[in-house]
């Protein structure tokens, strides 16, 4: 009997002994997981804000430099400092409505501004240092760039494709930009697809800034391929350019259009009726490009402007001579933006669709001479540029080959 109850004291011992033995381990672990974090660094303009009390505001209407920081308590001494010594780097005048800045103050109960910051765009900020020394620099954001791809079938146009896959509006611009000799973006048809190797700019490794360049790009226009390769010659004087896969520049003398994103509201047509005049022949001797009042009016080539004035039923025009067999002219226009005797480039803006002289609707007729002659410019073989030089041709096409296999392994959705 003596044993039994023994036996019965020992574990009871034993047991209370186990319980003491477990909280102690739980109050251990208790312990050990109540630590002090540490808190999160951020760094962002190349400063430690975590040092500073920040404080994130717009340039709202009405703001001027001088008045944000006399509102942060920055001494009109300082201001006028930075308005006059440094004007060359930073002009105070022209920061922008809607252009965000940031103020970082002293962490104690002064909270007296060491620096501001203000974002030109995206990637572009210039800063004030008030520590110290005044001083006034300018930086930019990381920027990483990522390869992508995109491809499309048309519906609509180009733009409205782009949109119903969540793309870049810009994507349609840059390859109009790259097709605007070869392809007229006027005339896309339904079933015509394009493919496009790119790269999009990551700003401070978070943030989408946008796309930066079309590497490569195919569009199958009518049944017919064309190819786009972007390069550079490893020569002083070259500039990028886009080369088909037989290293033919895509550029010409001529723009297909004068303005982008347009439609053809009447075409050159020497045997046009017209029920206004009793449906007599009255040859409209140019191609009509309809356009929102104010698009821009693009120089087709470089040129001397020959004529740039307001006259009859021209309305606002301006008339280019290009060379010693082709002028062009430009007629309806809203205002000028060139005078006479003025040289251009291709692709300059010269004036704004308008609906000066005698039009119906907002336009612009873009004529075309040759010889003397006008003529219908597209059915007029016009003049090529020069294909890429041999020295270029074995490493153009060492670059071009795989951008090609890539556009073609791209499925269309």
């Amino acid at each position: 009997m003596f044993r039994k109850y023994r036996r019965i004291l020992f574990l009871a011992v034993s047991c209370t002994a186990l319980i003491w033995f477990f909280r102690s381990c739980d109050g251990a672990a208790e312990e050990s997981v109540d630590l002090v974090e540490e808190p999160v660094l951020i760094s962002e303009y190349g400063y430690t804000l975590n040092d500073f009390e920040v404080v994130r505001d717009t340039v709202m209407k009405g703001d001027t430099f001088g008045g944000i920081l006399d509102a942060h308590g920055v001494s009109q001494n300082k201001i006028y400092e930075v308005a006059t010594t440094f004007r060359d780097v930073f002009d105070v005048r022209k920061i922008g409505i809607g252009r965000p800045y940031v103020v970082l103050k002293s962490k104690d109960s002064i909270a007296q501004t060491q620096l501001f910051i203000y974002e030109k765009n995206r990637i572009d900020y210039a800063v004030i240092d008030f520590r110290d020394t005044l001083n006034v620099y300018h930086e930019k954001k990381p920027v990483t760039l990522i390869e992508r791809t995109a491809s499309g079938v048309i519906q609509g146009s180009l733009s409205e494709t782009l949109a119903k896959q969540d793309l870049s509006p810009y994507l349609a611009e840059a390859m109009s930009d790259i097709y605007a000799w070869t392809i007229n973006f006027f005339q896309l048809q339904a079933g015509d697809s394009f493919k496009i190797v790119y790269t999009e700019r990551i700003i401070s490794d978070s943030i989408a800034g946008g796309v930066n360049e079309i590497m490569g790009a195919y569009f199958s226009h009518k049944g017919e391929d064309f190819y786009a390769f972007k390069y550079l010659a490893n020569n002083e004087n070259s500039v990028p350019d886009y080369y088909d896969e037989e290293a033919n520049n895509l550029r010409r003398a001529f723009l297909k259009a004068p303005v982008k994103f347009s439609r053809i509201s009447s075409r050159y047509n020497l045997r046009r009726r017209i029920a206004h005049y009793g449906y007599k022949v009255r040859p409209h001797k140019g191609t009509d490009f309809a356009a929102p009042v104010g698009t821009p009016i693009l120089a087709t080539a470089d040129g001397t402007v020959l004529k740039a004035e307001r006259r009859g039923g021209n309305g606002i025009y301006v008339k280019l001579r290009h060379n010693a067999t082709y002028e062009t002219q430009y007629l309806h226009m809203k205002k000028l933006n060139v005078k006479r005797g003025q040289k251009v480039k291709q692709g300059q803006v010269i004036g704004w669709v308008g609906m000066t002289g005698n039009t119906s609707g907002p336009h612009v007729c873009y004529r075309f001479w040759k010889n003397g002659r006008q003529v219908d410019p597209f059915k007029t073989d016009l003049p090529k540029s020069e294909p890429l030089a041999m020295a270029y041709r074995e490493d153009y096409g060492s670059r071009m080959l795989p951008l090609k296999d890539q556009l073609d392994c791209i499925d269309l959705p």
